[in-house]
């Protein structure tokens, strides 16, 4: 089973282009240090789907992502994810990354994300 980074975070909407250049340069790096798959996500559909008060029907509700990302106005939601063979890949590839000059040369400070409210986590795949 593969191993899976995940990313929630408020991006907002008048910076997607920038933060959407970040991300290639991201998916760059990645994809040539061996990640089998990068993909970046803007919301499009944030309602959910739920039963009803009878459990017999559904009803659509807003979903919980701004909520999570503590997303403010003028904010939209990115979901992210890299797929790796495995932890132990995912942590070799990672070294590398962190170690790439082109990394090395992005400004942090550009980016154009509140890095507080970035979520991120490690994922063991249990359906394929």
């Amino acid at each position: 089973m593969t191993y899976v980074d995940g990313f929630v975070l408020p991006v907002p909407t008048s910076k997607l282009a920038l933060y959407r250049k970040f991300a290639r340069l991201g998916k760059q790096v990645w994809m040539d240090h061996g990640a089998l798959d990068y993909k970046e996500c803007v919301a499009d559909d944030l309602q959910a789907f739920v039963p009803d008060a009878t459990g017999k029907g559904i009803k659509k509700v807003p979903s919980q992502f701004p909520k999570m990302a503590k997303a403010k106005r003028g904010e939209t939601i990115v979901f992210s994810f890299i797929v790796f063979k495995s932890r132990a890949h995912r942590d070799s590839v990672n070294k590398k990354v962190m170690a790439d000059a082109r990394m090395a040369a992005t400004d942090m400070a550009q980016m154009p994300i509140d890095m507080k409210r970035f979520g991120y986590a490690g994922f063991k795949t249990i359906v394929e």
